[in-house]
């Protein structure tokens, strides 16, 4: 349980890191992280953290994907990770 706890804990510290990053990137016209790998971070666990990121970098708003898909993806997850617990 422990891990589960750690593993989901770090998938939404990089889903928080990662919004942020390509963020970054994009103020500076550098090389983009691809929108494959900010889904993928979200699949496995760091939906709650990329769309905490992507309100607070005001990163990929415009992008109905991202504002309907992160946020649903979050309540799923966290739905599932409290029957989890339970």
């Amino acid at each position: 349980m422990k891990v589960m706890l750690a593993v989901i804990f770090i998938m939404n510290i990089i889903g928080l890191w990662i919004m942020g990053e390509d963020k970054k990137r994009a103020k500076k016209h550098e090389y983009r992280i691809r929108e494959r790998t900010l889904w993928l971070v979200a699949l496995f666990g760091g939906a709650v953290g990329a769309t905490a990121g992507m309100q607070l970098y005001r990163h990929k708003t415009k992008h109905v994907s991202f504002k309907i898909g992160f946020p649903v993806l979050a309540i799923i997850e966290l739905i599932l990770f409290v029957n989890w617990l339970i």
